[in-house]
C-alpha cells in the first residue's frame, strides 16, 4: 500500500515536470529554443517536448483511468531514453554538475518502469 502510494506520488511529481518541460518547449520561440541548445534545431526540440508531455500524460492516465497499466512502465522507459539524451546534451553544453538533475530523473523514471512493469503472463 504504502509503495503503491509513493509511486502515484513520484509518477505525479514527475508528471508535473515533463508536462511543464515539454510545455515550455511548445510555447517557446524557436530562436529562443535553440539559444539553450545550439546544436539541435528547433524542430526536433519541438519533437521532444510533444515526446515529453505525451510521456507525462503516459505516467498517469493509464493506471488513473485502469485502461492499460502496462503501459505506464512503457512511458517511463521512453522517458528514460529522453533523459539521456539530456544528459549527453548538457554534458556538451555544460558542466557535470548541470547533469546531474537528468541523471537523477531518470534513475526514479526507471525506477518507476520496473515496478509499474506488467507482471509476467
Amino acid at each position: 500500500m504504502t509503495k503503491n502510494r509513493t509511486l502515484w506520488i513520484l509518477q505525479i511529481v514527475l508528471a508535473l515536470l515533463f508536462l511543464f518541460a515539454g510545455g515550455v518547449k511548445l510555447v517557446m520561440a524557436a530562436d529562443q529554443l535553440v539559444k539553450q541548445a545550439p546544436m539541435l534545431s528547433a524542430g526536433f526540440l519541438r519533437f521532444v517536448g510533444v515526446c515529453e508531455v505525451l510521456g507525462a500524460l503516459g505516467l498517469i492516465l493509464p493506471g488513473l483511468l485502469r485502461i492499460r497499466p502496462g503501459l505506464t512502465a512503457l512511458a517511463a522507459t521512453g522517458l528514460v531514453g529522453i533523459m539521456i539524451g539530456a544528459v549527453v546534451v548538457t554534458l556538451m553544453t555544460g558542466t557535470i554538475a548541470m547533469a546531474i538533475m537528468p541523471v537523477v530523473v531518470g534513475l526514479l523514471l526507471l525506477f518507476v518502469a520496473w515496478e509499474r512493469r506488467p507482471a509476467p503472463a
